[in-house]
């Protein structure tokens, strides 16, 4: 059974900035780097649809996380696991 290739992000990159070179055809692309055009293709699309995010405003802060909510959250669900634990024992 043949498994599916796992590809970095940096590896999809590069591909995908080749591919928006157009110094080749996406069917030469696909031989140089081993892959099928059609998923150049749609690297190239997830690329570009998303391309507009790198200059929105604030959007490098958003992706940090309160670290008093990651906290907040554990708490959560070690309640919830101490909840579940007491009505299995109650059903039981």
């Amino acid at each position: 059974m043949k498994t599916r290739k796992k590809h970095t992000a940096e590896f999809k990159t590069k591909v995908v900035l080749d591919a928006l070179s157009e110094r080749y055809t996406i069917q030469e692309l696909g031989r140089k780097y081993e892959i099928h055009p059609s998923q150049i293709t749609q690297w190239k699309t997830c690329f570009l649809e998303n391309a507009t995010g790198v200059f929105t405003k604030g959007s490098a802060s958003s992706d940090k996380k309160d670290p008093g909510e990651e906290e907040r959250l554990y708490k959560i669900i070690g309640q919830q696991k101490v909840e579940i634990d007491f009505l299995k024992k109650a059903l039981s």
